[in-house]
Formats: C-alpha cells, structure tokens, sequence
C-alpha cells in the first residue's frame, strides 16, 4: 500500500510538472507582450498590462493547478521523493519551446538539462530508497519558520545593499526557487498536521494549532514572494531557464530542510548523503549551464537578426 501511495505521488508530481511548464511559458510570453506595450507607450501599470493579458492568467491559473497537484503528490508520498520530480518540468519547457520555434535546442542546452536530470533522477532514486515520514514535532514547526524568517531577512538585506549594483538576471530565478521550496515545505508540514488531527479526531485550539496557523501565514509570504521574484526573472530570462530554476533550486532548497529539519532521511546510510549532496551540486551546475548556454543562443540570434536587417538595408540603398 506504501508503495501504491508513492507511486500514486509521483504521477501527481509529473502532471504538476507539466502544468508547471505550461505556465511559464505562457507567463513569460505575457511578460514580454507586457514589456512591448510598455514601449509602446501603452497607458497602465504594468499589474494592469498582465491582468489584461490573456496569456498571463491562463498561465497563472495552470500554475495554481501546478501547485494544488503539488500538494496532493505531498500527502502521498515524501517530499525529498516528489519535490526534485518537477525537474521533469524542464524537459517539458525545452520540447514545448523547440517545437514552437520550430528549431532543435542546441547541443549545449541539451546537455545543460541532461546534467539536470542526471543529477535529479539520481538523487530521487536514492531517495526511495531510504527516505522515511515521520510525525512533525512542534520544534520542527519552529525550526522551519525560523528558517523562514532568517532568508526573508537575509534577502531585504541582499537587496537592499545591492540596490545600486546591477542585478544578474540568475539571481531572481534562484530567490523565486527559494521560497517556492519554502511554500512546499511548509505546506507538506501542515498537510501532516490536519492528517494527524482527522486521524486521531481531535481539533484544539493550542500552541501546536496556532504553530500550524504561523505556517500557513508563512505559506502565504513566501508564496507571494515566489511569485513577485518568478515574475521579475521572466523579465530577464527565457522561460526554460526560470523552469530550471524552480525546479532545481526548489526541490534541493525543500531537500535539505526535508533532511535536516523533518527527518526524512534520519534512517538514511552515510553513502546515501554524499550521493543527495553530489547529485544536488550536479544538478545546480546545470541550471548554470543552461542559463550560458540560453544566453549564447540569446546573442546569436540577436547577431542574426542583425545581420539580417543591414542586408537587407544594403540591398535597399544599392
């Protein structure tokens, strides 16, 4: 039955993955037609741009249903299994991406995105293998939230002493993976908790209920951040590139916490963590592979389109 219920959680996760994919990609085409109005001369804000955009509420509603097949894929089975599946998200983006360009990715994209998956599906592997749930403790509970707080203070302070410095389009990826990770952890410890309470039926008021409360407040802020970051890397960014990121640094950010906080690799040998610490870096590395390799693919078509216009402008004078 155990194995039925994990099973049953990584289909939720691959179909979330392909949601995920899907959603992107029309977010970031919205952003761009966002970017084209605003020089356009266009009036309106740029929230007022996307809320009109259809492409952007049709991708922000398969992310919603992303996030919900997420859950789901959550209560079934670990998150240190589920989580690192969305990689398959990236895969999904590429193909999607290719075929409407109708242009093969190059060969350094690919391999940028097999180097991802390598490292994912090594890590998942390993992962069923060894990983087990345990009941959250209410230390736990405050123990992420702390965490929660230490990166949200980390991060004003980042920003705000950076903010005269030019921001590298990567960094946005990775903070909107980073509480994506937040909202996933969060969200397995609170689904533990209302399975708990149905379990034993009993629903009081208490320290532990008002702990449960903190986490979704928590949900809440870090979700919303999430969201605001993964919109200002589709402003510099191609839309595969964001997907790597959330589906790379969000499963190895939710990993560690799912390790070192909520026990899910307590019965896990010594070799199994040096293979979830090497696979993670592995599958890091190719998230900055792909993001040089799309920004070489970026520059060539920029030179082509180039070229192509003062051909064109020299034929015109001859």
């Amino acid at each position: 039955m155990e194995l039925d219920s994990t099973l049953a959680g990584i289909g939720l996760a691959v179909v979330s993955a392909a949601a995920l994919s899907g959603g992107n990609l029309l977010q970031g085409r919205g952003v761009r037609v966002m970017e084209d109005d605003a020089a356009r001369g266009i009036d309106g804000s740029k929230l007022i741009h996307l809320v009109r955009n259809h492409f952007w509420l049709l991708g922000g509603l398969l992310l919603i249903v992303a996030i919900v097949l997420q859950m789901g894929s959550l209560t079934l089975a670990p998150l240190m299994i589920v989580q690192p599946i969305g990689v398959a998200a990236l895969v999904f983006t590429v193909l999607l991406t290719a075929f409407a360009a109708k242009r093969r990715p190059s060969a350094a994209v690919v391999t940028a995105i097999a180097v991802c998956v390598f490292g994912v599906a090594a890590f998942v592997t390993v992962a069923a293998l060894v990983s087990t749930q345990h009941p959250i403790s209410d230390m736990q509970l405050i123990a992420v939230l702390v965490v929660l707080v230490s990166v949200l203070l980390a991060t004003g302070l980042v920003l705000l002493v950076g903010r005269s410095r030019p921001t590298p389009p990567v960094f946005w990826v990775l903070l909107g993976g980073v509480y994506s990770a937040f909202v996933a952890t969060l969200g397995k410890t609170v689904i533990m908790r209302v399975q708990a309470a149905f379990a034993s039926h009993s629903f009081p008021f208490d320290v532990a209920n008002l702990l449960t409360i903190g986490c979704i407040i928590g949900i809440g802020v870090a979700g919303a951040l999430s969201i605001y970051f993964v919109q200002r890397a589709h402003e510099s960014n191609r839309a595969d590139v964001v997907v790597a990121g959330l589906t790379v640094v969000d499963p190895a950010v939710a990993v560690v916490l799912g390790i070192t906080i909520l026990g899910e690799a307590s019965a896990a040998p010594g070799w199994a963590i040096l293979v979830f610490v090497a696979a993670g870096a592995v599958s890091i590395g190719g998230v900055f592979a792909l993001s040089r390799a799309e920004s070489a693919v970026s520059a060539d078509t920029t030179e082509s389109a180039a070229g192509a216009e003062s051909t064109d402008g020299a034929g015109l004078r001859s």
